[in-house]
């Protein structure tokens, strides 16, 4: 049977992909001889592992609450909800950070963060494709001319280093509100759990419905999303999320993108690049969206997050309603 680790950071970043990448999400994953889990087992996939993602498929059970499947190559087919579609970006690196920092996210399927700027130095934390992180500052190698940039930890308040061209900076314009001119009155979020969808409405008309992953039965016990009416009043483009025995379910979550909490116990909307797997309660209470689509909502939403601020806080955010 493969290993169950992670494969070391090794692969190729000037390789160019023909088609979409897609990288393991979980444990492990099986490939399938047909696009049905009742198919015959071909390869087993430790996480981390980097599939060549060649057509979709839809499955032929109806009562999944996702059907789609991903062909990998002439291998075999992936459950999708197991699969992040990635991208190998590179970047050409910032050498100027201002003292606030910037806010960057990760441009290639994983990189890993180092306790110090230098290859050899202990990995503290392995950080996946779109997730958002800041940059505080910039450091050039004397051994090899790397340069690497400097991330600090929300959560912990540490220092990390990352290889520089890993990291893709936000620019002002990426940032901007979306609808701006819509008032904030006109604007409201409804989150139907039956269904696991979330829309936004301008004006009480739909202008964004996506699907959604709220909470759910887990090992380690049963999370709900709470019913009723809310306001997206703390907001903040990255967060490390952290809680519980990692052994029975608990997270460790660097970087989480486009946050957004609607209640004191820190339930949020968020970006999610642990699964791929949107339709159906999984999460520990907060509302898992796609990152790009966290993105789209976070930028929508109020209150409005300066282009160098790590959150803002204001009561008068957008409304939400959340339903059966």
């Amino acid at each position: 049977m493969a290993s169950l680790l992670a494969p070391p950071l090794n692969f190729d970043f000037d390789e160019s992909f023909p088609s979409q990448p897609g990288r393991v999400t979980t444990r492990t994953i099986w490939l399938y001889e047909q696009p049905s889990f009742q198919a015959n087992r071909l390869k087993i996939y430790p996480k981390d592992s980097l599939l060549t993602i060649t057509n979709t498929a839809v499955s032929d059970d109806t009562s999944s609450h996702n059907r789609i499947w991903y062909e990998i190559g002439t291998d075999g087919y992936a459950y999708s909800g197991n699969v992040q579609p990635v991208q190998t970006l590179l970047n050409t690196p910032q050498l100027e950070i201002p003292k606030e920092g910037l806010l960057a996210e990760v441009s290639v399927p994983f990189t890993d963060a180092h306790e110090n700027p230098d290859a050899e130095s202990k990995v503290i934390y392995r950080m996946y494709f779109e997730t958002t992180h800041w940059i505080k500052s910039v450091v050039v190698s004397d051994i090899d001319g790397q340069v690497w940039y400097q991330v600090r930890d929300d959560k912990w308040d540490k220092l990390y280093y990352v290889r520089a061209e890993h990291l893709r900076i936000f620019t002002v314009e990426e940032l901007a509100p979306i609808s701006p001119e819509v008032p904030n009155r006109e604007k409201k979020i409804v989150v139907r759990l039956d269904s696991q969808i979330v829309i936004a409405y301008e004006f009480n008309q739909p202008v964004f419905v996506v699907p959604a992953a709220t909470g759910g039965i887990l090992r380690s016990g049963t999370y709900t999303t709470p019913q009723g009416n809310f306001s997206t009043y703390f907001k903040r483009p990255s967060r490390h999320m952290a809680a519980g025995d990692l052994a029975s379910n608990g997270f460790d979550l660097p970087g989480v993108p486009w946050v957004q909490y609607f209640t004191k116990s820190g339930v949020a909307f968020h970006g999610t690049f642990w699964h791929n797997d949107f339709g159906r309660p999984r999460s520990h209470g907060c509302i898992n969206l796609a990152n790009q689509n966290a993105k789209w909502l976070y930028l929508w939403t109020m209150p409005e997050v300066p282009f160098n601020k790590e959150m803002a806080i204001n009561d008068l955010g957008t409304k939400i309603q959340i339903t059966t």
